[in-house]
């Protein structure tokens, strides 16, 4: 969610910034700009909308400069129109700032009785009047820095500009991400390495509270109390190349099917390909795991879901799935010697970060589940399992999704062996399993012309409705998400057997429900819940495996029939045609599946 940039070089600033920027196009945005130093002066350019919009703009007027900073902009405070683009410009000052500045009406209301005048209506204005009033009073920039920190409360990041100071960007964060880049004689600041990477690889990560003095010949960082702390240098493992489309339409499409790669990928985080066994991280690897608590959002809240279905079934340790923007404003109870297993795509996802923080002060040991190695989430929780997924560009998760998925899975598997809770050959079937889903997952994918007409009809309904049991009822929530996300259509995910608890009031002719029924422990049930469908003439679109389309089949509107695979593992599998629906029903309504409205991919805000 938003996206910062700084540097300090001496190329030109504007087609550097611009590049970065474009790296960040993944978090979600709706304005962008960037401000440089011209002959001392602060000078900037900035557009509502999409980076495309900007470049425009610096065609028609051209930014000159070595040293400046730039940002994409997430909606928070004031809509997204130019005025309230970032940066924004007190005086001598320039701010570019993710997150929110909570207590900004009252410093706004005590600034403005000083007589300042403010031109937007952010809360990111604030900012940069109080620190140029500060230098202004005759503080040098760190002192300004100093002193305006302990006002600002909330979660931010934010980087600064100061006109007549070519050498000198200043940097803060607290709990959202911020990185800085050093570079031969060159020096630059962004949300995360991957702004960055084609200037740097050598990145410092700023800690939570830290302030820093940016110069082109090094880089001084403070605590929040102003005491001067060394942060160590380490070298990113993201790669510089600028991640391309290829022969698809948009990114969505491309990472549906960089699903197979992705998951044979994720399953060696865990299973050793060449002896089959397994590792448990640090601290799931401790003896006597007496509970497992998943912290997570949005659409890794429902992995977490369908993980708790695995620990306890597979491994035999209780589990408890926990909305991370709802968990630390509760009093839960938990365990002596429980582990909380933090979920996050791109690891700086503030409620599940928070979530992490609060899971620590209450005894727990913490594993962050996380795309990004260098990401926040990473470095703060006790051990890390990586999904290695790729970077993700699309707002929309989809193959971070199933390496969750994939992760969890093969977690709970490893889990039970150790516990002695699963006998060695259903851990070896299980095994095998999963290391046969990458060639399951492509047959998916080779096979999706047929979901066009499916996806035709789901774009024109006004609601949709999704149904499964047990392992399937967190691919309803998922495939209920998706469609909400990236076509605007209303749509909910039930499990089937709530159906008639409510919902059944919703259907008729007009609204087509998918189920999700591989041949499991619950098809019966869920073939039931069809039926009532059906009596109420509601449009059924049949998720299943060849035998449960045997059965089936004839009832549905639609039939997907999918490859056959051990229940256990369907979640995973048949997460792949939710994703296409959405995202050919997207098509179809001509929606930006990439960059969805109103939505980022990295939530770091509360």
């Amino acid at each position: 969610m938003c996206g910062i940039i700084g540097v300090l070089t001496d190329r030109p600033a504007a087609p550097l910034m611009l590049d970065a920027l474009k790296r960040l196009e993944y978090r979600g945005y709706d304005s962008a700009g960037i401000a440089t130093l011209v002959n001392g002066g602060l000078d900037r350019r900035r557009a509502a909308g999409k980076i495309a919009a900007l470049e425009a703009v610096l065609d028609a007027h051209p930014l000159a400069g070595v040293s400046g900073i730039g940002h994409t902009r997430w909606a928070t405070h004031g809509p997204p129109t130019e005025a309230n683009a970032h940066p924004h410009v007190a005086g001598r000052v320039a701010v570019v700032h993710n997150g929110i500045i909570e207590n900004h009406a009252a410093l706004k209301e005590v600034l403005i009785a000083e007589g300042v005048r403010f031109d937007s209506a952010t809360d990111t204005e604030v900012v940069a009047h109080l620190l140029d009033r500060a230098i202004a009073a005759g503080r040098r920039p760190e002192e300004a820095m100093a002193a305006v920190m302990p006002r600002l409360r909330g979660a931010f990041a934010f980087v600064v500009l100061i006109e007549g100071e070519e050498d000198l960007l200043l940097a803060a964060r607290r709990a959202s991400p911020l990185a800085i880049g050093l570079g031969e004689g060159e020096a630059f600041v962004g949300s995360d390495a991957t702004a960055m990477a084609p200037l740097t690889r050598r990145i410092i990560y700023l800690e939570d509270g830290d302030w820093a003095v940016v110069r082109r010949t090094g880089t001084s960082v403070f605590q929040e109390d102003g005491a001067p702390v060394k942060r160590p240098e380490r070298v990113s493992s993201i790669s510089g190349a600028l991640i391309g489309k290829g022969n698809y339409r948009h990114f969505m499409e491309k990472e549906i099917h960089d699903q197979p790669e992705a998951i044979a990928h994720t399953l060696h985080a865990v299973i050793d390909p060449g002896t089959g066994t397994s590792t448990l991280p640090s601290p799931l690897d401790a003896p006597n795991v007496s509970k497992i608590t998943v912290l997570a959002a949005g659409t890794s809240y429902y992995a977490g879901l369908t993980a708790r279905y695995w620990f306890e079934s597979l491994a035999g340790v209780p589990c408890e799935v926990e909305l991370a923007s709802e968990f630390r404003d509760r009093d839960a109870v938990l365990p002596k010697d429980g582990v909380a297993i933090a979920v996050s795509q791109s690891g700086e996802s503030l409620d599940t970060l928070m979530a992490l923080r609060h899971a620590k002060a209450l005894g727990q040991k913490v594993l962050a589940l996380v795309n990004v190695p260098e990401s926040t989430i990473a470095r703060e929780a006790d051990g890390v399992l990586l999904t290695r997924a790729g970077p993700e560009f699309g707002v929309a998760s989809t193959k971070a999704f199933t390496a969750q998925l994939t992760a969890f899975c093969a977690l709970a598997v490893a889990l039970g062996e150790v516990r002695g809770h699963l006998p060695a050959a259903r851990v070896t079937a299980l095994r095998e399993a999963l290391a046969a889903l990458p060639a399951r997952a492509g047959e998916v994918l080779h096979d999706d012309d047929r979901f066009h007409p499916i996806a035709q009809e789901l774009s024109r309904a006004r609601d949709v409705l999704y149904l499964g049991r047990g392992l399937s009822y967190p691919i309803a929530l998922e495939g209920a998400l998706k469609l909400k996300e990236i076509t605007y259509i209303h749509a909910e995910g039930y499990a089937a057997g709530e159906m008639k608890h409510g919902p059944i009031a919703l259907i008729d002719e007009h609204v087509p429900v998918v189920i999700v029924a591989p041949s499991d422990g619950w098809f019966e049930k869920t073939a039931s819940n069809m039926a009532e469908v059906r009596a109420r003439g509601g449009r059924v679109i049949l998720l299943t495996d060849p035998d449960g389309a045997a059965r089936l089949g004839e009832g549905a509107d639609h039939v997907v029939v999918l490859p056959a695979v051990d229940p256990v593992v369907s979640p995973i599998l048949y997460a792949l045609p939710v994703q296409i629906l959405a995202y050919l029903a997207a098509v179809e309504k001509g929606t930006d599946a990439d960059q969805p409205r109103n939505l980022a991919k990295s939530v770091t805000v509360e």
